[in-house]
């Protein structure tokens, strides 16, 4: 007797977690959630992966918003398809020229090298990936130069409009690495959560620290929303479902007026840290988390800025960190010229000073302040940054009709050269960090980062220097933290163990 043919059993196949809530729901809210996922198709005309990941962010959200008990009109309100307007139901048909400042970056990338800098913002509670990601799907839209993607023209590069899901990611590798930007639609930003931190690792040629603070700030603001907080709009924080203005987006370089000379350009060799470069940028993340009133003060004792004290302390640390002699000591300062030019800007709008010293000159931060101070208030004056800016300006117009293939090697060339021996290291100062009271009593600190560099924030009473490290040698941040120290200012050390090198 023949054995009956017939196909095999399937296996039970286990039921999503997002069906099962549906089908615990009364008939009524089962009907009110079918429109509801009806009306996001209306507000999703993406490729259908791109529609099914965005569907399943809404049904992770409001699997969590029933797991903290919120009725489902509430989280529906919360969750309201109106807050995504028509960005991901248009065809994406914008595209943006690239500032002034930001057309050397995509031009200088070689040997895994980019220009990434990093905001992060820690809260005083872990974060909810699900809201996070739902608040980056809302607040993208308000920022249509971000959800670009970075593409060769025949003369320069250019912002083309990318409409996809931009995704938030928990965060497993190391700061500031470079972005894949040679993918298409691919993101030249990229949002990470860790416990309580999420941080904005940005490709320079977007925006610089002002436009990326505004950016982090309005993300921020709209996931405490999402989470139930309310808040009065202020201080940078923008609207997510405002119209973006033209001023937003504006090359600002253009107000520049006619350069009577290249100023600003000139190249002198810097010494650099001794110690063997890490195959891995950057090989370690330090923090020295400072009482911001103390430090405040000892600069006023000094009759000096805080930026200026720091760039002492950094030349300081810096000469214990070389076994060169001689030579001269040179650390750039990038500067907001937005405090000259008033401007709504999101793109970039800074230009940098270098100030240096010969090395032979340094021996402690009291015989190098006064000098420091008088370098930084010279370079940093209007007459001397409107002077760069209208040569940044000059620069691109007589580059403007060379095919970016040789503009390209040409400018890898000279980045190569400069990026290396121009400057031993830089300070970025983003100064004081304001928020609306409501945000401000949950976040906790906030810190700022460049590849290989420095960067300083403030936050309420606590300043952060971050330290981004190219090589093992601990040299120069035990220096620099005894040169606190001697000042009576005792930092709180927070930071990376050493990455691969």
């Amino acid at each position: 007797m023949k054995k009956e043919k017939g196909r095999p059993k399937r296996k039970d196949v286990m039921e999503a977690p997002f069906e099962i809530y549906r089908r615990s729901l009364p008939e009524a809210e089962q009907e009110k959630l079918a429109l509801f996922f009806d009306d996001i198709k209306n507000h999703v005309m993406l490729a259908k992966g791109e529609v099914l990941k965005i569907r399943t962010d809404f049904e992770n959200a409001l699997l969590y918003y029933s797991s903290a008990g919120l009725s489902l009109d509430d989280a529906l309100d919360r969750l309201s398809v109106s807050n995504l307007g028509g960005f991901y139901a248009r065809p994406p048909v914008l595209w943006y020229k690239l500032d002034d400042a930001a057309k050397i970056f995509p031009l200088s990338m070689r040997h895994g090298q980019m220009s990434v800098f990093r905001l992060s913002i820690y809260l005083k509670q872990d974060i909810v990936p699900e809201i996070l990601q739902m608040s980056l799907n809302f607040t993208i839209k308000r920022f249509p130069s971000f959800a670009t993607t970075v593409k060769k023209g025949f003369f320069w590069h250019y912002l083309d409009a990318s409409k996809r899901r931009y995704a938030v990611e928990l965060e497993s590798g190391i700061p500031c690495r470079p972005l894949k930007i040679s993918r298409s639609a691919s993101q030249s930003f990229r949002v990470v959560y860790f416990h309580n931190r999420v941080s904005i690792e940005y490709f320079h040629v977007l925006t610089d620290g002002t436009g990326g603070m505004i950016f982090l700030k309005t993300l921020i603001a709209e996931y405490l929303h999402l989470l139930g907080t309310e808040w009065t709009r202020a201080d940078g924080v923008l609207n997510i479902n405002d119209i973006p203005s033209e001023q937003e987006t504006a090359n600002e370089f253009l107000r520049a007026g006619k350069a009577e000379k290249m100023s600003g350009y000139s190249y002198q060799p810097a010494l650099q840290m001794s110690g063997k470069i890490s195959k891995v940028q950057p090989c370690r993340i330090l923090h020295f988390r400072l009482d911001a009133s103390r430090l405040k003060d000892i600069a006023r004792s000094k009759n000096v800025t805080v930026t200026s004290y720091i760039l002492a302390l950094l030349f300081v640390a810096g000469k214990s960190a070389t076994d060169e002699p001689k030579g001269c000591i040179s650390i750039q300062v990038p500067v907001n010229m937005r405090k000259y030019y008033p401007s709504e800007t999101l793109r970039n709008f800074s230009l940098y000073c270098g100030i240096r010293l010969p090395a032979d000159c340094i021996s402690d931060t009291e015989s190098i302040i006064e000098n420091i101070s008088e370098q930084l208030k010279q370079e940093t004056s209007l007459q001397s940054m409107s002077r760069m800016m209208a040569s940044t300006k000059r620069m691109n117009e007589l580059l403007r009709f060379i095919p970016l293939s040789i503009k390209s090697a040409a400018a890898r060339n000279m980045f190569g050269f400069l990026g290396d021996s121009a400057f031993s290291n830089t300070l970025s100062n983003l100064g004081v960090v304001k928020m609306p009271p409501q945000m401000a009593q949950q976040i906790d600190s906030m810190d700022f980062m460049l590849g290989g560099s420095c960067g300083m924030i403030t936050f309420e009473n606590t300043t952060t220097l971050s330290v981004a490290k190219r090589t093992a040698d601990p040299s120069f941040e035990e220096k620099l933290y005894d040169l606190f120290a001697a000042d009576g200012i005792i930092p709180v050390m927070e930071g990376s163990e050493l990455y691969e090198c």
